[in-house]
């Protein structure tokens, strides 16, 4: 019974410890990218771009919904397979 009692304490301290939650994007890229995102229309292909982008650029998103790409060039000049801007 005891067993059964510490278990289940280290099964809960592993489930509800933070330090054990994998971290999809550096959450400075969240934040950024969830700002930059927040008009697009399509709003979660918007946030997976901008995340591998700031990634990519060293946390660095340029201000704003729209534009102001000019003040990440590496952001600016990602481009997609097809040769278009790769970032939101």
């Amino acid at each position: 019974m005891k067993l059964v009692v510490v278990q289940f304490c280290l099964i809960f301290l592993l489930l509800t410890s933070s330090f054990f939650v994998p971290s999809t994007a550096d959450s400075s890229c969240g934040g950024k990218c969830n700002v930059r995102c927040s008009k697009a229309s399509q709003h979660e292909e918007c946030i997976k771009d901008c995340n591998i982008c700031c990634e990519k650029c060293n946390n660095c998103v340029p201000s704003g919904t729209f534009g102001n790409k000019d003040e990440c060039p590496c952001y600016r000049d990602l481009k997609n397979s097809k040769g278009g801007p790769k970032c939101p």
